[in-house]
């Protein structure tokens, strides 16, 4: 864990004489680093304007130092382990001990100094996705600054334009370097307090791992057929939910550096895309949604009232993104006697267990399955299993939680004869009109 209030007190690490000769006098700030997997508490500002500060699903905000009129921040790229969810952890790259990394957080019109200092075994960059900044602070080595050698550290300096969400990531050995899990998330707040306020802000970016049964390496070569779909590097059930107070306006910010498009949807609610990286959505453009799609390497952001309580699901719309480990070989055997099978099976392996002949229900299955490997589908709630993965979570929301309560409120408790139920016998079968029958009265032919 870190602490704010000792960061911005504490004294430099290294001169910064072979960064950049405009900072000559500076100091390199401290580099805090994070060892929680679960959402941390937001980072209200202190001084300067106010705003209703984000919270990064299973992540957190990047503390900075004020140094004169500059917020000055500072990102370690570097080997990482991320633990997917209880029970798998992967070798990562990220940032500041994560992946991915801190989320940065800053106000339209900042001065902002973001040092990058290299740890990993090969040179990298970092681009700024969505900003509108000088050309030279882009990030893209070898076409707007040299690339940043191991051991290496660089500084970039630019002023923060224009409000909206927008991501960081490297465009140096892209392929690799994103695909180790190296990016994260930049939120700039209006200055203007009054524009679109929110009481609760949440904030996340997709990605997607090929990482086969028992390794803890994701395969960087794959481009199609990934096992493994990720909110900020976690899976169903380790994902974060996020609690909400009855009536609260909430904004959930989305970015997507995964090779696919996501269609995120939120069930018992509709909403609206309030802005995208390119910038807010006028209100007069604005229009109900239940689900949006997210494509490659966009930021999506919806704003929703949340009117109605309970448990709801907040998931991508395709079905295998919401699994975990998903083997896409597996053979259709919808049908086939499971008993004739089995023996068959049993034959050349006798551990081997015949499954999927009344379709891939696994609530009461329990599968060997190799070290560091998660079910397809996992997770139990207060009816029984859930039976989701990857890109899945759920939206709390509750009458009685404080105005900072970020904490699990646990099952939502049903008012009694809220919840669907089983009957006796099934209704009689309704009369039809059989084929070649007389036509019904009063229809026109």
């Amino acid at each position: 864990m870190f602490s704010r209030r000792g960061f911005l007190g504490t004294a430099a690490l290294a001169s910064a004489s072979a960064i950049s000769g405009r900072v000559q006098a500076a100091s390199i700030p401290e580099a805090p680093t994070m060892d929680k997997v679960v959402m941390q508490p937001p980072l209200h500002p202190i001084g300067g304007p106010d705003y209703r500060p984000v919270v990064t699903l299973n992540g957190w905000s990047l503390p900075f130092r004020m140094n004169g009129d500059w917020k000055e921040f500072h990102l370690v790229a570097e080997p990482v382990v991320r633990e997917f969810a209880e029970g798998m952890k992967v070798n990562l790259w990220g940032y500041n001990g994560q992946s991915p990394g801190p989320t940065i957080e800053a106000v339209e019109g900042d001065k902002v100094r973001i040092f990058v200092t290299n740890k990993l075994p090969e040179y990298t960059t970092v681009h700024w996705h969505g900003m509108i900044i000088p050309s030279g602070m882009d990030g893209v080595g070898g076409l707007t600054q040299p690339h940043i050698n191991p051991g290496k550290t660089f500084v970039y300096e630019f002023e923060m334009k224009k409000s909206g969400t927008f991501m960081y990531h490297p465009h140096s050995d892209e392929m690799v370097q994103m695909a180790m899990g190296m990016m994260g998330m930049v939120v700039v707040h209006p200055r203007d307090q009054s524009f679109r306020p929110v009481d609760r802000d949440f904030v996340f970016v997709m990605s997607t791992y090929r990482v086969d049964p028992g390794t803890y390496l994701p395969q960087v070569n794959e481009m199609t057929d990934f096992n493994m779909w990720t909110w900020n590097a976690r899976v169903f059930p380790g994902i974060d939910p996020l609690p909400v107070r009855l009536g609260d306006k909430v904004r959930v910010r989305i970015g997507n550096l995964s090779m696919t498009n996501h269609p995120i949807h939120l069930h018992g609610h509709s909403f609206a895309v309030t802005c995208t990286d390119g910038g807010w959505v006028p209100e007069s453009a604005q229009y109900p949604e239940t689900t949006t799609d997210v494509p490659v390497g966009a930021v999506r952001v919806f704003d929703v009232l949340a009117d109605n309580p309970g448990d709801w699901a907040f998931h991508c719309h395709k079905s295998h993104h919401t699994m975990n480990a998903m083997g896409h070989e597996v053979r259709n055997l919808i049908g086939v006697s499971r008993k004739d099978l089995a023996k068959a099976v049993g034959k050349l392996a006798p551990d081997g267990m015949a499954m999927g002949s009344t379709g891939m229900a696994m609530g009461n299955m329990e599968m060997p399955a190799p070290d560091n490997t998660l079910p397809m589908m996992t997770g139990t709630g207060q009816f029984g299993p859930i039976e989701m993965g990857g890109m899945f979570t759920v939206m709390k929301i509750r009458e009685d939680l404080a105005r900072d309560d970020y904490r699990d409120p646990g099952p939502y408790k049903f008012p009694q004869g809220t919840v669907a139920y089983e009957v006796a016998s099934p209704a009689a079968e309704p009369t039809r009109q059989k084929p070649g029958g007389p036509p019904m009265k009063n229809m026109k032919m």
